[in-house]
């Protein structure tokens, strides 16, 4: 992880661009409810059966969301810089997560707590922007993916994951990219092998 100091300000003004323009007072506000944390590799953000009440922006590192079937982990999600990462049902129903988030590199997060985001969201319509913009993005993300495991072969899949995030697929380890592509590691060894040529 490179030694860039990010400050809530440069993360408040990175999310303005992304998701709503904000005046300055508004960036004053997003800076105010951002609270910046810091994980080891290995670390557990989340824990499964803890209920998830921030919505997470990685600045640095690497995360990886999964969960527990038939005593095998199975990821779900895979997110790098500039990427928002939550678990959304547990987030909204205030209920257990059945999920995991776990740094994968040295990690800084920026959370954004649920109950601050929606009270500064009733006063200001941009903050309300940018709340509403995230939540569009992680449902349209998550629809992508479901749609990519059920229409397309493993190797569009993996096509498709190299496209839209090349520095995930160099940097994750393979059996995490294998169970997020819903492939063995053999497959995805095949597949690798195959756009090599």
């Amino acid at each position: 992880m490179t030694n860039i100091v990010l400050t809530t300000r440069d993360v408040a003004r990175e999310l303005a661009r992304r998701y709503s323009t904000m005046t300055h007072e508004e960036l004053d506000v997003l800076e105010s409810i951002l609270v910046p944390l810091r994980y080891q590799k290995g670390d557990i953000i989340l824990h499964e059966g803890e209920v998830c009440r921030d919505i997470f922006w990685v600045a640095r590192g690497l995360v990886r969301q999964y969960y527990y079937k038939n005593d095998k982990e199975l990821t779900e999600y895979m997110a790098v810089e500039n990427t928002i990462c939550m678990s959304i049902e547990s987030l909204f129903k205030e209920e257990p997560s059945h999920q995991q988030i776990q740094a994968l590199e040295p990690t800084v997060i920026f959370a954004l707590p649920k109950p601050a985001l929606e009270r500064e969201a009733v006063r200001n319509v941009n903050i309300q922007m940018l709340y509403r913009k995230i939540l569009e993005e992680s449902l349209i993300i998550s629809q992508i993916h479901a749609d990519m495991i059920r229409f397309e072969s493993a190797q569009e899949r993996y096509a498709k994951l190299v496209k839209s995030s090349p520095q995930l697929v160099l940097r994750a380890p393979l059996v995490y990219i294998a169970s997020y592509l819903q492939m063995t590691p053999e497959t995805l060894s095949r597949v690798r092998n195959n756009t090599m040529v």
